[in-house]
This record gives structure tokens, sequence and C-alpha cells, in this order.
């Protein structure tokens, strides 16, 4: 983490002095305190999670968990996870009600073991809110089939009962097509910046509590980034979700370096794939489709599933 934070304040945050909050369902040690206020003159604050918001759903029971666990332990990463769901379900209808982000207007998540390769020169926060941004990404890949299986199902359930929450145009295009026929694509929740006004809405926090209902953060593995992608494409326009393309950026597994001159200058990338130009295929699909209408929205809903 202390890398993480040492590359944020030397790219971006020590011309800002943005304040650093830290979460943990422990107590952090005061060697790990120590070592991060080391790094930085910004405001650094540390927060453990209350019980309420981390721990088994109350619509879950503990055996059939367990079942979960031991029959996806070997079908897919982090399959045999229980801390790993937790996590999941507490970034998606949680970390926005956590007391020390009760006064913020927008959150940068940032991760242990990632990479930011460019220097960012003007304010990101600042860039949304001028921009009228609700959601920022870097990359966006394909979720694993199998950890999803029940997901758009389950969202589509929601979507009939509660069509009042739709806008009157959404991108549910990006992750659903024409067949109404989920693509799998998400945006990588490791690294976004989010107005929490959207997260804190009532339209997502009726979403949360549908899906919390349902089980498949336990009984499946529904991962904060495909539960955050839906509600951004069923919730939000094309024009509110911006594509951080300048920011080169690595989580294990995916690199994005930004191949734009002016973008390239800034940046020390070294050998990275080129992912989000040339094989990222949500990338491609978040370039070519765009908003529908509210109705149009509710119609694949409602179309049979084609399998």
């Amino acid at each position: 983490m202390r890398s993480t934070v040492r590359q944020i304040e030397d790219r971006f945050n020590r011309n800002y002095g943005y304040p650093y909050i830290f979460l943990n369902d422990e107590e952090f040690t005061q060697e790990f305190k120590e070592g991060i206020r080391g790094l930085t003159k910004a405001p650094v604050h540390f927060g453990k999670l209350p019980k309420e918001h981390w721990g088994l759903s109350p619509y879950v029971t503990e055996e059939k968990v367990n079942e979960s666990l031991e029959r996806n332990k070997d079908r897919y990463l982090y399959g045999g996870s229980y801390s790993y769901r937790l996590m999941c379900r507490y970034q998606s209808g949680f970390i926005h009600k956590h007391p020390l982000l009760q006064n913020l207007d927008y959150y940068w998540r940032i991760e242990p073991d990632v990479q930011y390769f460019c220097d960012i020169p003007y304010d990101p926060f600042r860039f949304m809110q001028t921009n009228n941004l609700t959601y920022g990404f870097t990359i966006t890949p394909l979720e694993s089939a199998g950890t999803v299986e029940t997901l758009w199902d389950t969202t589509r359930k929601w979507m009939i009962e509660n069509p009042h929450f739709l806008p009157e145009k959404s991108l549910i295009h990006w992750v659903v097509n024409e067949k109404a026929e989920y693509t799998r694509c998400h945006f990588w929740s490791n690294f976004e910046i989010v107005d929490l006004s959207f997260y804190r809405s009532a339209a997502y926090e009726s979403y949360f509590q549908h899906l919390d209902r349902a089980g498949g953060f336990f009984y499946e593995r529904w991962g904060d980034a495909p539960v955050h992608s839906f509600a951004a494409s069923l919730l939000l326009r094309k024009e509110q979700i911006h594509w951080f393309e300048d920011i080169g950026y690595h989580h294990p597994g995916i690199t994005h370096c930004p191949n734009k001159p002016e973008m390239a200058e800034r940046c020390v990338c070294g050998n990275g794939t080129p992912y989000m130009y040339g094989r990222s295929l949500c990338k491609r699909r978040f370039g070519e489709v765009g908003n529908i209408f509210r109705h149009q929205a509710l119609e694949l809903a409602h179309m049979p599933d084609q399998k």
C-alpha cells in the first residue's frame, strides 16, 4: 500500500493535498499508520468497518454459503473465498455509508499492488464536477461467466419491478446487447472515481438491496465491479461516464498505457500491453453503443432468455 500512496503523491496529490482514507475490518497497526503518514503531508484517516456492514448477509444461510464455497473453489478465482465475498458485498453496498466518507462529494479508489505510470497535471475531481461526470474508469475487461450466472436475470427483475427508478435514457446497451444477452462487460472498480451522490441515491440503494436479497454475493461470486457497472449502465447516460484514457494504470493482470503522444509524454509505461486500444472488446463496445430510452431498456428486461 505504501507503494501506491508514494505513486499517487508523486503523480498527483503532492500538488493538491487531498485526504487519504484507509478502511479495514480490523484495527490498523501503529506501524502501518506511521508508514503511510510518513509518505504524505495530506491528512490521513484510518477507520474500522462497522460490524453490521461486514459479515454474512441476513438473506443467506451459512450452510448454503459453505456449500457454494466448496462447489466453486476450483471453478474461478476466489471461488472458495469467503473474505473476498465479504469485500465485494461491502464495496457494492456499504463503503459510501462509512462515517469517514460522509462529508465527501467524490472518491477515488486506490489499492495495493498497482502502478500509476503518468503524471496527472490536473484535478480529476474538479474535472468530474466541471463536466457533470458521475463515474470514471480506466480498464474494461470481461467478467468471468461463472461468477455472475444469475446477475442479469436478477437485475432485469429489479428493472421490471422498479421502472420509476430508470432514467429517460441510459447506457444499458453496453452491458446487455440487442438480444437481451449479458455482455459481461464491466468497469474494473479497483480504479474508479465516483460522484458519491450516485451510490447514495435511492435508485442505487434499491438496486443493491434487491441484489443482496437474491444472495448472489455469496451463492455465486458477484463482484462489486459488475454490480457498479450494471448500476452505472442502468442509471446513467453515456455522457456521465468517462474513460480516463490519460491515466496509465496497471493492476495485476492488465495494463493500460495511453498511446496518444500528448498523453504518452507524461508517462513511463515500459512494455505494457496496450490492452484498452485493441484487446478490450468492452472498450470497443463502449465506443460503439449509445444511450437508449427507458421503454427500450424495459423491453430488454422483458425479453425471454435466448439460451
